[in-house]
This record gives structure tokens, sequence and C-alpha cells, in this order.
């Protein structure tokens, strides 16, 4: 299904972290895209729920910024969020391409949902970038990590923690929500490390990505298997992780087993630096955003040669074939690593990370 070479773009490499008000973007009409248009342009960015702390936090304005970088200040973004509702963010897709927004930026809720709204776009006369999930319909770019690496970085971490008692290691699985192409391609690259390595003893989906119910599931499987019999959770992203993690000690575990997550969303930082959890993925917000807002623009204004640069690797969807796509490589964040990933790219401060409840275990890495 996904057939890619990956190329990084060095000019996005070079960039850094810049502190921003996430404030939404001013709306406003401007003309319908056209093959060539100025730096007077209107991207239109949907996301999909603020449950996911980096999309309000860093995707947003990270991408007002680039835009306004690359657009002489003249470029706006017409922002909005879904609140995690499908029908919400269709809603919002249409208020786009009522205020004919010269391209669409969309991280779909539900990638197979979103696909009439696409084709309604489409037939507007509007491109639409797939951010971060890749939506159905007649898109023009995609813009993500390898998000089937990201599931083999996890289950290669939770195979690695249980050590030689992996192979009679009862594990479970708290995955991503079924509306989201990107939970099946981290649950088999999950799968390719696990599959012939522990035994898993329960697996679920997660609705929306929901906290609350991957809590809710965590509990199921505690009564399931026993909390003593659980060696290790492997959870999809840093939310689900935060709340698996509470029902384990809620549920009176001495020691808390080796829990995955994704998107190293502070809170999740500061547990795996504590211990709590195992590990996270590091996908650069940095780069997968910029990025985007590159290949907007480019789009907009028929830079067809600096596109094409930026959009070297090609995936297939459901519904389309050889997408142009800008495919970004993920890193495991451990303990070992914190300078190394999220501080040396300003996501965060050790005076963020290493707050008075954290200041021990900062001290015993050297994080100071």
């Amino acid at each position: 299904m996904r057939r890619f070479a990956l190329a990084l773009a060095a000019s996005s490499a070079a960039l850094s972290l810049t502190a921003c008000g996430v404030v939404d973007g001013i709306g406003g009409s401007s003309d319908a895209a056209s093959p060539r248009k100025g730096d007077d342009i209107t991207v239109g960015l949907l996301l999909p729920d603020k449950d996911t702390a980096r999309f309000e936090k860093f995707d947003y304005p990270l991408i007002k910024k680039r835009v306004a970088d690359l657009t002489n200040d003249k470029g706006k973004v017409l922002y909005a969020n879904a609140d995690a509702s499908k029908a919400k963010q269709s809603r919002q897709f249409a208020e786009m391409i009522s205020a004919e927004v010269d391209v669409i930026v969309v991280d779909a809720l539900d990638a197979k949902a979103i696909a009439p709204d696409v084709q309604k776009a489409k037939d507007a006369g509007i491109p639409v970038i797939a951010y971060d999930r890749l939506a159905e319909g007649p898109i023009d770019a995609y813009v993500s990590h390898d998000n089937a690496l990201v599931g083999e970085v996890q289950g290669r971490a939770v195979v690695e923690a249980l050590g030689d008692k992996a192979r009679t290691s009862k594990v479970v699985m708290i995955n991503g929500s079924v509306g989201d192409p990107n939970t099946e391609l981290v649950k088999q690259g999950a799968l390719k490390q696990l599959q012939s390595s522990v035994v898993i003893a329960e697996s679920y989906y997660t609705k929306e990505w929901s906290p609350a119910v991957a809590k809710a599931n965590t509990e199921k499987a505690i009564k399931s298997i026993g909390l003593g019999n659980i060696a290790a959770v492997y959870t999809a992203s840093d939310g689900l992780a935060g709340a698996a993690i509470d029902a384990l000690k809620e549920a009176g575990v001495n020691k808390v087993p080796p829990v995955t997550g994704q998107d190293a969303n502070l809170d999740a930082v500061q547990r795996v630096i504590s211990g709590e959890q195992y590990m996270s993925v590091y996908k650069s917000f940095l780069l997968e955003a910029n990025n985007a807002a590159e290949i907007a623009v480019a789009k907009v204004q028929g830079r067809t040669i600096e596109f094409d640069a930026l959009a070297r690797d090609r995936v297939d969807s459901p519904t389309q074939e050889d997408i142009p796509s800008m495919l970004v490589p993920v890193v495991a964040l451990t303990k070992d690593n914190i300078k190394e990933t999220v501080i040396r790219d300003d996501v965060y401060t050790v005076e963020d990370i290493c707050t008075p409840k954290y200041e021990a275990a900062c001290q015993e890495i050297g994080l100071k």
C-alpha cells in the first residue's frame, strides 16, 4: 500500500522552533486557488482534536508562522479544530470552501468520512494537503511520518524491555481510533515486533483516541488478565499511555510495567524521566509542520519544481495511488536521549520538564 523513498528537505531541517501564541487565524475570503498566486494567500487548516496536546501547542502555531515567513507576512491561516467530532470537521471543511481559501491542510479525524469533503474542495478548485493522517479522496499531497515505523519502534521497545521473559509475557495492546488510517499502519508495525515475541493477551481500539476509553479498556484488561500478569502495555499514543498508567496505578500496581507512547507530549516526557512510562516516539513537529506549510504554499503559488522536490515520496490510499508525499523520520524517545531530541529541537526547555516534582529524576540523568 505504501511505497516511498525517504527524502527530507534540507531547508526545513535547519529551522528552529519559535514560540508562538495559539490564537485562531483571521478568517475572510480570498480568490479561489489558481496556478499562480502571489503572497496574499489563505491557507485553511483543519486539525482533529484538542486531547492530543501537540496540535494546539505546536502544529497550528508552527504552520501559521511558516506560512507568514514564506509569504512576507502577507499570507494567513484560517484555523479550525474539530474537537473530535466528525460532523464538526465536515462543517468546518465546508466553511473553508465557502470562504474560498486557496488551499486546505487537513488532519482528518476519519479518513473515509472526509472523502466527500475533499471531493467538494477539488470541484471548487481548492487543493487539499492531507496532514499527519492520510485522508481519502482526491488529495494533492500528504505530509506525515512513517507510521508503520512508529509501530515498529514501539513494539521493539516492548520486546527489549521484557528481555528474556518476552516469549512468556502477557502484553495488552491499546491501539488508536479505527477511523484514523494511521492506526492500522502503527498497529501492523508494532505486530511485526510483537506477534512472534510476546503473548498478546488483550487488544483494543480506542474510539476517537479518547483517554477515557483507553482507561476503561485497560481496566477491562486488568479484570480479564489479572494486574500481576500484565508484563507490558503497548499504547499507541502518549494520551492513551497516561490513561493506561492511571488505570494501573488505581488498581494498585506496585511498579508500572513498561508502557509505550507516541508524540512526546510534555507530561509523557516527564513520565519517561520518572520511569512511569517506558518510552515515547518523537516525531519532529517542526519538520512535519514546516514541510506541510511549504508544500501548501508551493502548490498554491504554482512552484512545481519546489513542490516536487518536497513531495518525493509516494503513498497509496484506498482511493488513490502514487500520492506525492513527504514522510518524516521518527526516533524512540527514552530518558537517555531527552537532550538530543525535544530539548535540542527547542520543543521544551529543561525548565519546562524539570518542575519540582521531577527535579530529582532530572538530576539522576544529568538533565539540569
